[in-house]
């Protein structure tokens, strides 16, 4: 520890005695090198020169002592021929970086080779420099340097590309030597390894490894039609031999599966960069919209459950967003300020032209549907910001692969600011083809869990289906049912939601309208008439829809309205949709809607009078919240198995051919009324000439001969 603290102790004063030097040699305005003196064994020399260095040139020379002395002479302003570069840097105000640089290899030269860029010796430069400042001719001071630098010792083949270069893997085995594993040395036993010399192959000559592995990959097997010969050659040649060249050989595959693996960069904390837009002949779905200068287009958007400002637009898919922000400041920069010139640009149509955006404004009339309370500051100043972007909804018209136009509606508003609030923005595209929506399937052909189901419309002028959702409710903010929004109903997943109605004493007078109210914001979920069987169904085909059935609330005739009470209220909506798994594409079932009805539950809604300052049945100006909600049940249908099995079928499985890997029903299946691949008196046809062929092949075979020359020898 003691040393330590001598050592910064030396450091620090070493340190003040520099920097007290340097502020005296700039109020006497004089020079010196620091260090003034250097011994060094490399190619590249730094020093300082510190003080005032304006109006100071420097000057290098090789210089050596006196034979007689022993010493150097002094300081010359001679610039002299020398191998080395001279540079200088600007430090600061009071000091320059001095810098030397070797300008010749350090290799050593060989046999052909001359001596102007090698070292012709292992020591290849021993010199003396001096370095001199001057003011004019007049020196101002100096540094020696004591140069001793020995050559690189270098491989003679260093910069030679030895790389192993393998044969094409998918026409032969790995190498010519599979068994050679040690670089540079003699594997034992491996008499292919070309690291052997003839003294280690004799030790192992009877004992090299067989096989592809001890590279003996060349005989031809014994199938080959070249191997056999005429009189060594078994009764079925050349009837059954292969014809085949010898590139083809049964090793291949054998160290070789196939696979290459790509080399993945490792991670990094850097932020990725947008890679740079592609040029746009024509538009394909999923391919980014690009603007004239060759930028993307883009929009703010949700990536990975966060909003991103720079999201690019991609063709023909459809989104709407919203993004949360915490409102503390009125903004000055997009999104939440943007300006016409930035929202009015053009886009490339992808037929060569480009379409600019039309933009209009539009005025929030509330601002509840943009804000959620936050936390009030009644020390700070009032902030009335103008002009908010609060949502920004593009419509692009295409035909074929290209754009025609994009029109653009900007919802602003002024927002009165005290404390924070949090303010929720919406963003959203649509892709509209005339005046339809490209809106995608839901599967294809059948529904797929997690995608919308699909509604219609039938349009009794052209006799179409329109698309439309079925929806239930979403909540935001307050919660209340005069700001909720709309989800669409998910295939296969079970859902319920809702929202709240203010009921005050006024309303609670007439139940009627109540009623109508309630019924009315119920089938505002669902205004479709009929429902796609499928995924992907047809607008022109009346056999891809069903019909939504619709159960109509009995009124009840036993329901009495009182004061601040009213019944036969539609609270809640249930919607039920009975699905059937029809088939499967690529292990993944499909799934059809076989039927969707929508029925209604009442409930009666009672004023609570009692407790509290003032009544909820005197006052008209106080409410009660009720709640209205909406829910959907998906209901699997099963499939019918067939009569049930009794007990000889599910315990004798022998024979079942469903249920065993050998089905001995099936040893003829050619033959049988079960083939269908071809006619059967075709198939039959075919089986006898095999059967002849075969008692045939028996009949004159080597088995039969030896056979009949036994019993005539008996």
């Amino acid at each position: 520890m003691a040393n330590t603290g001598a050592f910064f102790s030396s450091l620090s004063c070493r340190a003040s005695f520099l920097l007290f030097f340097v502020c005296f040699a700039r109020s006497q305005n004089i020079v010196v090198f620091q260090p003034s003196f250097l011994v060094s064994n490399g190619p590249q020399i730094s020093a300082f020169l510190l003080g005032n260095a304006s109006g100071i040139s420097l000057h290098l020379r090789t210089v050596s002592a006196s034979n007689t002395t022993g010493s150097i002479g002094p300081a010359s302003c001679v610039t002299e021929a020398t191998r080395w570069a001279l540079t200088t840097e600007q430090m600061g105000k009071s000091a320059v970086r001095v810098h030397l640089t070797l300008n010749q290899s350090l290799h050593l030269c060989g046999e052909n080779e001359t001596t102007a860029n090698c070292c012709p010796k292992p020591l290849c430069v021993l010199e003396t420099l001096q370095v001199s400042a001057c003011a004019g001719s007049t020196p101002q001071a100096s540094m020696l340097i004591q140069v001793a630098v020995n050559a690189r010792l270098l491989p003679p083949n260093a910069g030679a590309d030895n790389k192993t270069v393998f044969p094409n893997q998918v026409y032969q085995p790995l190498g010519v030597c599979p068994c050679d594993l040690t670089s540079r040395a003699c594997d034992a036993r491996c008499c292919c390894d070309q690291d052997c010399s003839n003294e280690d192959l004799k030790l192992f000559a009877s004992h090299c490894l067989q096989g592809p592995f001890g590279g003996q990959v060349s005989p031809l097997p014994d199938y080959q039609c070249s191997v056999q010969s005429a009189e060594n050659s078994p009764d079925w040649f050349p009837f059954l031999c292969v014809s085949s060249p010898p590139e083809n050989n049964p090793y291949l595959g054998l160290f070789y599966q196939g696979d290459t693996i790509a080399p993945r960069p490792g991670p990094s904390f850097q932020m990725p960069a947008l890679s740079a837009p592609v040029p746009v002949g024509i538009y394909i779905q999923g391919s980014p919209v690009v603007t004239s200068d060759n930028k993307y287009f883009t929009i703010p958007q949700m990536v990975l459950g966060r909003c991103v400002n720079g999201a690019p637009v991609a063709f023909l898919q459809n989104f709407k967003v919203e993004c949360v922000t915490p409102f503390h400041s009125c903004p000055t920069g997009p999104p939440l300020q943007t300006q016409q010139k930035d929202l009015s640009s053009e886009v490339l149509d992808g037929q060569g032209g480009a379409v600019k955006v039309n933009l209009t404004d539009d005025e929030a009339p509330d601002l509840t549907l943009f804000l959620s309370s936050g936390q009030a500051d009644f020390t700070s100043e009032m902030l009335v910001c103008e002009n908010v972007t609060l949502a920004l909804d593009y419509k692009f018209y295409w035909k074929g692969n290209g754009i025609t136009s994009i029109s653009l509606t900007r919802t602003v508003g002024t927002i009165v600011l005290n404390g924070s609030l949090a303010l929720t923005t919406r963003y959203s595209a649509v892709f509209l083809n005339g005046d339809s929506v490209a809106e995608p399937n839901s599967g294809n052909p059948g529904y797929q869990v997690g995608r919308p189901v699909i509604a219609g419309i039938l349009d009794n002028n052209t006799d179409l289906m329109q698309r439309t959702r079925i929806n239930l409710w979403k909540p935001v903010g307050d919660g209340l049912c005069s700001s909720v929004n709309m989800k669409p109903v998910v295939f296969g997943e079970n859902s319920t939601s809702g929202c709240l109605l203010p009921v005050g004493q006024q309303n609670t007078s007439r139940c009627d309208l109540l009623r109508a109210t309630v019924a009315d914001l119920q089938a505002a979920l669902t205004t479709a008439a009929y429902v796609a069987q499928r995924g992907n169904p047809d607008l022109t085909t009346m056999t891809d829809w069903l019909n939504i059935s619709f159960v109509t609330p009995n009124s009840s005739s036993a329901t009495v309205d009182a004061a601040g009470v009213c019944g036969d209220i539609p609270s809640h909506q249930h919607i039920s949709v009975w699905s059937l798994t029809t088939s499967l594409v690529d292990g993944v079932p499909q799934r059809e809607i076989q039927a969707l009805e929508v029925s209604y539950s009442k409930s009666t809604w009672a004023l609570d009078c009692g407790g509290g300052d003032v009544s909820l049945c005197e006052d008209p100006e106080e409410s009660q919240l009720f709640p209205i909600t909406s829910s959907v049940t998906f209901i699997d249908i099963p499939i019918n198995a067939g009569p049930a099995k009794n007990r000889f079928q599910i315990n004798f499985t022998e024979y079942d051919c469903n249920r065993n890997d050998v089905c001995w029903p099936e040893l003829a299946f050619p033959f049988t009324r079960y083939y269908t691949g071809e006619p059967y008196s075709q198939s039959l046809a075919k089986g006898m000439i095999l059967v002849f062929m075969f008692l045939t092949a028996a009949v004159l075979g080597t088995p039969w001969r030896q056979i009949r020359q036994a019993w005539h020898n008996v």
